[in-house]
């Protein structure tokens, strides 16, 4: 009996068919690759780079100026020696390390991916020191989640106790800051340190504060600008919030291809001094030209003559001799003489008064 090795009949023949279409199907194939057109256009992968958000150059324009906080702030001489003393210190609250290290490395928003700027400021009144940073981040949503965080520390952290590496204990607290409403999002807090052991004493006044630091930050899109400003002998609110709302205008204008507008306008002319002397008067005072008037008449005596009562006649009035009055220096016997005379004179007159007297009661 023969055994048949392979198909026969139909299945021979449906075989071979099938075996022919493949055999078609792969010369199509070979032949589709070699007939394409050479001039077929090429399809290039889109491009993946994107432009930076902010450059250097922008992050440097962005930075405040020391003119803009006032004339008591100049460039810094180098970081306090306080930063080492009461920044590097431990607690067990972890959120509450987590802030004094970031702090210590100025870095609360996180590491930047982008571009980057500082400057450093000292303040003469009271010694304190600032430090602010412009700078890109990978997206606005990392900057907010450390903002978050932020917000969360006043109550987390009002009050807590550190040890700084010689054993030394101190109570921190930390409260909100207000800032000014800038920017895509902010958040701003205010630490202060105080030895323990000077609160822990027991005569009820508590310690004074040894290091008062203000912390701020404003987010602009996926960029931010961040400082710390403070010292040993406090911290102005005041240059805190002016430099938060100078230097979030400042980015913004840098941003928009604008000129920096808040950088306040010094003089540019010194103040004009007068070209002429003052004018001296050109006349003298004017003196009297006459003498004063002296009365050019006597005084008016009388022109008519006593009347004596007793015959209505005028009476002779008594004339004194020029000698007697020219003579102002007689002896006193010549005065005597004189008073004799008029006494003599008188009793005459007298006499003959009464003479006149009779004589008209007779007639």
């Amino acid at each position: 009996m023969k055994v048949p090795t392979g198909p026969s009949g139909p299945y021979r023949l449906l075989a071979r068919a099938l075996t022919a279409g493949v055999l078609v199907s792969a010369s199509a194939c070979s032949l589709h690759g070699v007939m394409r057109p050479a001039d077929a256009p090429s399809v290039e992968p889109p491009a993946t780079s994107a432009a930076p958000s902010l450059t250097d150059a922008q992050a440097s324009a962005a930075l405040i100026t020391q003119g803009e906080l006032g004339g008591r702030w100049s460039a810094t001489q180098g970081g306090a020696t306080w930063r080492d003393g009461l920044l590097k210190t431990r607690t067990d609250a972890p959120d509450c390390q987590r802030l004094l290290d970031g702090l210590y490395a100025e870095d609360l928003l996180g590491e930047p991916t982008g571009a980057r700027a500082v400057v450093g400021l000292d303040e003469s009144g009271n010694a304190a020191q600032l430090r602010y940073q412009v700078a890109a981040y990978a997206a606005p949503s990392e900057v907010d989640a450390k903002l978050a965080w932020l917000r969360t520390l006043p109550s987390k952290c009002a009050q807590f106790t550190s040890t700084d590496v010689r054993g030394g204990r101190l109570n921190v607290t930390v409260v909100p800051s207000v800032l000014p409403g800038v920017g895509d999002a902010r958040e701003g807090l205010r630490l202060t340190m105080s030895d323990a052991s000077a609160a822990n004493a027991g005569d009820g006044s508590g310690a004074a504060p040894m290091l008062t630091l203000d912390f701020a930050a404003v987010r602009v899109g996926d960029r931010a600008v961040s400082l710390t400003n403070g010292g040993l002998g406090g911290a102005a609110q005041d240059s805190t919030q002016q430099a938060v709302q100078i230097g979030t205008q400042r980015l913004q204008d840098v941003l928009a291809g604008r000129p920096p507008t808040t950088a306040p306008v010094e003089p540019t002319t010194v103040p004009a001094t007068p070209t002429t002397a003052p004018v001296k008067p050109t006349t003298m005072p004017v003196h009297p030209t006459t003498a004063p008037v002296k009365p050019t008449t006597m005084p008016v005596h009388p022109t008519t003559a006593p009347v004596n009562p007793l015959t209505g006649r005028p009476t002779e009035p008594l004339t004194e001799s020029p000698a007697d009055t020219d003579n102002t220096t007689a002896d006193p016997a010549d005065t005597a003489d004189t008073a004799d005379t008029a006494d003599t004179a008188d009793t005459a007159g007298t006499a003959d008064t009464a003479d006149t007297a009779d004589t008209a009661q007779e007639g």
